[in-house]
């Protein structure tokens, strides 16, 4: 095997969302809306996924931008970190 192959590993997925609950310990609630065309229609649909996930100091709010990153299986739903607060809610 060459170097290439043992150190080219897939990119970790990244996303960016809303917090949308931060009621639980150390875990936030983040939605990511995605826009898909339509394939028969061609119109834009909006779809949104809700993510868990991992917020170690507890220093997420509600209507926080972030950018998340995915990881290894944090629990049973929980698969992602944050990366960095692109933007704090107002």
């Amino acid at each position: 095997m060459s170097d290439e192959t043992e150190t080219e590993r897939n990119a970790r997925k990244v996303r960016e969302g809303v917090v949308t609950s931060n009621k639980m310990d150390r875990t936030a609630v983040v939605t990511v809306v995605e826009r898909v065309r339509h394939p028969k229609y061609s119109k834009t649909v909006q779809r949104d996924k809700k993510l868990y996930v991992h917020d170690e100091t507890n220093d997420l709010n509600v209507g926080d931008r972030v950018r998340v990153m995915e990881t290894r299986p944090l629990s049973k739903t929980k698969r992602w970190r944050v990366v960095e607060v692109l933007e704090r809610a107002r």
